[in-house]
């Protein structure tokens, strides 16, 4: 038996040595052997951990319906389910058990997680590899010191006074120079016009205006896409995909799958780091220029601002900390704005009371595009009304924490260390506890009492987060958002396309409209 496999190994050695040089590839070899290596532990990675979750194979209703997507046959959008399966629950928490993600709309619970036991609940590693591609250390991806510093930083900036000054000028330019021209431009030639020609997708120049605006107020750079021929931006396509893609990370069962494909670089994976890349390029390269102009010491945009501060030598970190309030800015307000004037598109009467409203305040015949930050504080219904539609549709419409320790939620659900805890603002807006039996209508009047407005507790409303990680920009978002509704009401009509009672979203770390928004112009006749 020896003496056999002698003979075998010196048969095969003598093949071996037979082949010629260039039939033999060494380093191909060890690259195949290791590619393979690497692709059958990874699969064999996943289905131990697959395994080990057996949550994964829960039979519950809700864990049926979200894994067969069989909601869809019932409900419009994916937080319509979760808002269903949140209002028949007693605590308004239910837990996921496949995604072991506790979801709750119960304000308690919201006060627990976002003040009480804020130490217990920050964002986590988890979250931070999903978005740490895209965001890096930037504010809204870290946690204890470096996310302390960086809202210190910001928080500074940000509450200046020659900040809000130059973010007035930035969004009055872009107010009068690019949005009320292009409007103009695609008004219909009649008042009961049906053209599809006269037609334009709303969502897209919200888009187009925030990231112009944001552009500007970050990094002092203006992209132009919202001239009058919309052109096509690669830097703005390239950051839509690359925050669409990164947000798709977080559907996945496991995130296994989609560190997988980042490892063997395919499919979305690949199209990420393409569209990465080029967010990149833009961001260091404005980065470099500055550097070499020395521009920054005067400038008055976030990233100079930035380049003057204690992080002024890390290039990377800046790139982050922008990246981030690019995200934030852009995302954000646009997401705002196509749900705003699409509820404006369902209730004519809203927007008739804006009209007056603005009329009053800045008088009829006024040639100002925008008001001033005194006008725009005396518009009590316009700042109730931005408030109902965020509060029907929220900008960001959940957000995830991950657990620290064991902890026990006020309403008595237990949360297991390393637990997805979710709290639901777009439910939470639709709980007839906190807004009453007509919660689902578009009524800005709720939020008004003896013509004062009325706000409800942020851990009711948590639209802009509340607690230690309260929203910065709040203030800076909301007199956007006034100053495009008040510019554009007070010239032109908007009207639905295609009316719907209920829009349709597509995932994002954001709030999209799936298909766009597509509405006709008028010009407004006074």
């Amino acid at each position: 038996m020896e003496s056999y496999f002698q003979e075998i190994s010196s048969r095969a050695w003598a093949v071996v040595v037979a082949v010629p040089e260039r039939d033999f590839n060494l380093p191909i070899c060890i690259s195949t052997v290791f590619f393979t290596f690497t692709l059958t532990f990874s699969l064999f990675s996943l289905l131990l951990h697959l395994l080990r979750i057996s949550n994964l194979c829960c039979s519950c209703d809700a864990c049926h319906s979200y894994l067969t997507s069989s909601w869809t046959l019932d409900f419009p959008n994916l937080s319509d389910f979760y808002t269903h399966l949140l209002r028949k629950s007693p605590s308004r928490t239910i837990t996921l058990h496949s995604l072991n993600n506790v979801v709750t709309a119960n304000p308690l619970n919201v006060l627990h997680i976002l003040h009480s036991k804020f130490p217990n609940y920050p964002k986590g590693k988890p979250f931070s590899a999903i978005l740490g591609d895209l965001l890096g250390r930037g504010i809204f991806n870290v946690d204890g010191p470096s996310w302390s510093f960086q809202r210190k930083l910001a928080s500074l900036e940000l509450s200046s006074s020659s900040v809000r000054l130059f973010a007035l000028h930035v969004l009055s330019s872009e107010i009068h120079s690019r949005l009320l021209p292009l409007l103009l431009s695609r008004t219909s030639s009649t008042s009961n016009s049906s053209s599809s020609s006269s037609s334009l997708d709303l969502q897209d120049v919200f888009k187009r205006f925030s990231f112009d605006k944001i552009c500007k107020f970050s990094f002092g750079v203006d992209p132009g896409c919202l001239q009058l021929s919309l052109p096509v931006s690669e830097f703005a396509d390239a950051f839509d995909l690359a925050s669409r893609l990164s947000a798709e990370r977080a559907l996945c069962l496991s995130p296994l799958i989609w560190r997988i494909k980042r490892l063997l670089n395919v499919g979305c994976e690949r199209r990420l780091r393409e569209a990465i890349h080029m967010v990149d390029q833009f961001a260091r390269e404005v980065i470099r220029q500055k550097r070499k102009s020395g521009s920054y010491a005067t400038h008055q945009d976030l990233l100079s601002r930035f380049m003057n501060s204690a992080i002024q030598d890390d290039d990377a970190y800046l790139r982050d900390i922008v990246i981030s309030f690019l995200l934030a800015g852009r995302d954000t307000v646009a997401s705002t704005l196509t749900t705003f004037f699409f509820s404006l598109a369902n209730n004519p009467d809203v927007a008739s009371a804006i009209l007056a409203e603005s009329d009053r305040v800045m008088g009829p015949d006024s040639d100002r595009a925008v008001p001033s930050p005194d006008q725009i504080r005396d518009m009590v219904y316009l700042h109730a009304a931005v408030h109902e539609s965020m509060r029907l549709y929220p900008p960001v419409q959940f957000d995830s924490k991950f657990a620290l320790e064991d902890d026990v939620l006020p309403d008595g659900t237990f949360v297991k260390k390393g637990t997805r805890v979710t709290y639901h603002p777009y439910a939470m807006g639709r709980m007839e506890e906190v807004w009453g039996p007509d919660c689902l209508e578009f009524r800005p009047d709720r939020w008004i009492k003896n013509g004062v407005f009325s706000p409800v507790s942020p851990y009711e409303y948590p639209v802009f987060q509340a607690g230690l990680r309260v929203c910065l920009g709040k203030e800076l978002a909301l007199m956007t958002i006034k100053c495009v509704v008040v510019a554009v009401v007070r010239r032109f009509e908007i009207e639905a396309v295609e009316p719907r009672s209920v829009p349709l979203f597509a995932p994002g770390l954001t709030t999209t409209v799936r298909g766009g928004l597509p509405v006709r112009v008028r010009q407004r006749r006074r």
